[in-house]
């Protein structure tokens, strides 16, 4: 089952929202500050020109988790720039891998929660359109109206019986007539 327009749009819309509110979480829990609002518009455009890409069909738990901490780890780059588009220093993120190796263990555990959240949704939202899908066809199957054919006119040249049928029949004896008496 492919998803159209319009469920692609809905799904890409509610995975941005959820991608970048956790990034943005993420960054001013961390203690980080807030991030530029250029850098929220933007990497939630780019989010959701990803989600839209993406969003054809049903993906599973590892892709949705991948897609997320890649995702993540962009958002996450973004916001460490400032106005200017050079990375603030005042931010604990970038003293190093050694110091902040707590701070790393907590995204990535946010992310892969989120990203089991989602697919959870994911599983839900696709297994209700498969249902619908399959009670709206019972319904309509059930609404369809029998296809009444029209009978080709006859023109003076075609034989009442089609010739296969009249070498078959050609054999056959048929006794029907009106019934006997009743005795």
């Amino acid at each position: 089952m492919r998803a159209r327009l319009p469920l692609r749009l809905m799904r890409a819309a509610a995975f941005s929202a959820v991608c970048v509110t956790l990034a943005v979480l993420g960054h001013v829990v961390a203690g980080g500050s807030g991030p530029e609002p250029w850098a929220v518009v933007g990497g939630g455009a780019a989010v959701m020109a990803v989600s839209v890409l993406l969003a054809g069909r049903e993906r599973s738990t590892v892709a949705i988790s991948t897609v997320l901490s890649i995702l993540q780890l962009s958002l996450h780059e973004l916001f460490l720039l400032g106005a200017t588009g050079i990375p603030v220093a005042p931010h604990p993120h970038v003293r190093g891998l050694g110091e902040s190796l707590g701070m790393l263990v907590a995204h990535l555990t946010a992310t892969l929660l989120t990203g089991w959240w989602l697919a959870r949704g994911e599983t839900a939202l696709w297994a209700l359109l498969r249902s619908a899908r399959h009670r709206l066809g019972a319904m309509f199957r059930l609404l369809r109206l029998p296809a009444v054919a029209a009978a080709p006119p006859r023109s003076a040249r075609t034989p009442v019986a089609p010739v296969f049928a009249r070498a078959v029949l050609r054999h056959s004896l048929s006794r029907r007539g009106p019934p006997l008496p009743a005795a």
